[in-house]
């Protein structure tokens, strides 16, 4: 830690994707593993609350001030691809969209869904992201982590650990995240990756709101449903709370109007919670991590 400089009183809503957070007592950015690893030791030995976060898509930060040390994963980048094998690396901070872009440029298939996705492989395989039919797990071989209680440091295979929809073992273990392995099938046919990357990207812009700050997807889908749907069938598309707003353009999207505070998000996902049992009969339930919340 001698070389490591940690900032001081940093806010975090410059580092979320709905752009609202609070400010962290201590803060930074780990350019490889091994700074990330003395940094979670550091915090640990001297008691500190350690949080992690990559993007900051899919994360409300209470406008609060957070005691402890928060580590920024978006530095922590490096990634390695083998076109003949289709085995990559990825640091836990390497951004889902230039993975997709680095899998069709060495014409890998299977990558294309995560081009528009604006999350990190860390983050992503904590919360197990996806796309329609697609998740990040169907190509995962082995993550590199670490286990925050004793330390130890090693690699644990993809069938020892459990991934369903929107979730991952790691959400109730203690174990973090450092790097990845997956793999992604070679293809011949470099053109209909290259195009089927550029289409998905281009259908994300033009059904969601990327020209505003989001979370990208608020709520989960519920089974043989989709949160979407249920939230513009209770005429919520549009509702405005202080500076958050359901998003005209997607219904299962909050957007940040530029006055938004972390209390008026919470408050319009209870009601939008509220409006849709009520009127559904469904129970919608957030993929958003939150902290600084008592959320129930």
């Amino acid at each position: 830690m001698e070389k490591i400089k940690l900032q001081n009183k940093i806010d975090l809503k410059n580092y979320t994707t709905i752009k609202v957070g609070g400010i962290s007592e201590y803060f930074y950015e780990p350019n490889h593993v091994s700074e990330f690893i003395d940094l979670i030791n550091w915090a640990k030995s001297n008691s500190y609350d350690c949080r992690i976060i990559g993007a900051g898509s899919n994360l409300l930060i209470k406008s609060i001030y957070l005691r402890g040390l928060t580590i920024c994963t978006k530095k922590m980048k490096n990634i390695k691809i083998e076109p003949s094998t289709g085995y990559v690396y990825a640091e836990c901070g390497v951004m889902l969209p230039i993975l997709s872009n680095l899998l069709a440029k060495n014409s890998c298939k299977g990558g294309e869904w995560t081009v528009g996705i604006p999350g990190t492989v860390g983050g992503a395989l904590f919360m197990n992201a996806g796309c329609g039919n697609s998740s990040i797990s169907e190509n995962l071989s082995s993550v590199q982590v670490m286990n925050i209680e004793n330390q130890d440091i090693y690699e644990i295979k993809k069938e020892d650990l459990d991934f369903n929809y929107r979730f991952s073992s790691f959400q109730e273990n203690n174990l973090i995240i450092l790097s990845a392995k997956f793999y992604f099938k070679p293809s011949n046919d470099f053109k209909s990756i290259i195009d089927k990357t550029k289409s998905n990207l281009k259908e994300r812009l033009a059904s969601q709101p990327y020209h505003l700050p989001s979370f990208g997807s608020v709520f989960k889908n519920p089974c043989n449903n989709y949160a979407g749907k249920l939230i513009e069938e209770t005429g919520l598309k549009g509702f405005k709370l202080g500076g958050a707003e359901i998003s005209e353009m997607h219904a299962n999207f909050i957007v940040n109007n530029s006055s938004a505070t972390s209390d008026d998000i919470l408050q319009l996902i209870y009601l939008v919670q509220q409006k849709v049992i009520q009127k559904k009969g469904i129970l919608l339930d957030p993929e958003v991590r939150m902290i600084g919340f008592e959320y129930p």
